[in-house]
């Protein structure tokens, strides 16, 4: 007959695979965090805005040259049915933005949009330089566009 019973191998086995997914996970956000926190520096910005949740967002919104009352447009994931398309095309748009102002083109969007923690990290930590400084765009004071 078969035995039914209780196999301890089996959850010591989920319980490591369980942690080891944590660990990974814990691994990739500080690898996140160190990578966003570099290209905001490379872009003349406080890297410690990196660790700051909604203000972090106010930041990649000036990298990309975006303006700052976008942030409502990202944050709209939560409004049902249309929310997150809404904030799916604006994102897109800001990562455009991103790449743009870092000198490359749409194909390397592509890329920031479907492997972001990669392509972030070749940003940040390659020898791109951020062009946005040095390309004279026409921010005046009562600009829409998120100056600090």
């Amino acid at each position: 007959m078969y035995d039914y019973g209780y196999d301890a191998g089996i959850d010591a086995l989920m319980g490591s695979m369980s942690a080891g997914m944590w660990l990974f996970a814990l691994a990739l956000s500080v690898f996140a965090i160190i990578a966003s926190w570099k290209l905001f520096v490379k872009a003349g910005q406080p890297g410690w805005a990196a660790l700051i949740p909604i203000y972090n967002m106010l930041v990649t919104l000036r990298v990309a040259k975006k303006p700052w009352w976008w942030i409502f447009l990202l944050l709209m994931s939560s409004v049902p049915f249309v929310g997150w398309i809404v904030s799916l095309v604006f994102s897109i748009m800001v990562m455009h933005g991103i790449s743009i102002n870092f000198g490359k083109d749409s194909g390397f969007t592509v890329g920031l949009v479907f492997l972001p923690i990669i392509f972030i990290s070749i940003l940040a930590f390659g020898s791109s330089e951020y062009l946005a400084n040095k390309i004279d765009i026409d921010l005046d004071s009562d600009s829409d566009y998120v100056q600090m």
